[in-house]
């Protein structure tokens, strides 16, 4: 067990870390992974990948407070897993000056145009969510539809609207990489 530990648990360390993006909060999950792994420290004789395996108990273990943490609050989350990418993260925000403020303005103007071009579905679900702050509950609601449906069509209406802004020069050098 310890040379388990030993081997991986800078690995597990930067994966809590890049899950959590929070120091602490990845040290608590990394103590959570790592008491699971000693709970079933029987099964790791039965393990061909070992480093996979604990990827997966991290993985689930990260998934498991994400999923308590919803329950607990009395909202849903405003930002659903797989959607982890506001609109205003498509514009770099790494610079303060006036004439990258105005640039910006600019290319906000051309994103809110490429809104106006999706079909209504996904126009109306993205300004609910990300310009209105809906909840996904609300959201499905005004919509009619499930809250499984509000995701998809956020998602999907979110890859609409970034493929819109790669096939435009004038928008997209200013897309991030997803």
């Amino acid at each position: 067990m310890e040379t388990l530990y030993t081997e991986y648990n800078r690995y597990i360390y930067h994966l809590c870390l890049k899950l959590t993006r929070n120091k602490a909060e990845a040290e608590d999950l990394m103590q959570e992974v790592w008491l699971k792994v000693v709970r079933y420290e029987s099964s790791i004789a039965e393990v061909d990948h070992v480093k996979a395996w604990l990827t997966t108990i991290c993985m689930n273990t990260f998934r498991d407070r994400y999923r308590k943490n919803v329950r607990r609050s009395k909202h849903l989350i405003q930002q659903p897993e797989g959607l982890d990418v506001s609109l205003l993260d498509l514009i770099p925000s790494d610079s303060t000056g006036v004439s990258e403020l105005l640039e910006k303005q600019d290319v906000s103007v051309m994103i809110r145009h490429k809104i106006s071009e999706l079909d209504a579905i996904y126009r109306t679900t993205i300004l609910y969510f990300y310009v209105h702050q809906y909840s996904l509950i609300e959201i499905a609601d005004a919509m009619k539809v499930s809250i499984g449906t509000v995701k998809s069509r956020l998602f999907r209406g979110k890859q609409r609207l970034k493929d819109m802004l790669m096939e435009d020069d004038r928008t997209r050098e200013y897309v991030v990489a997803i």
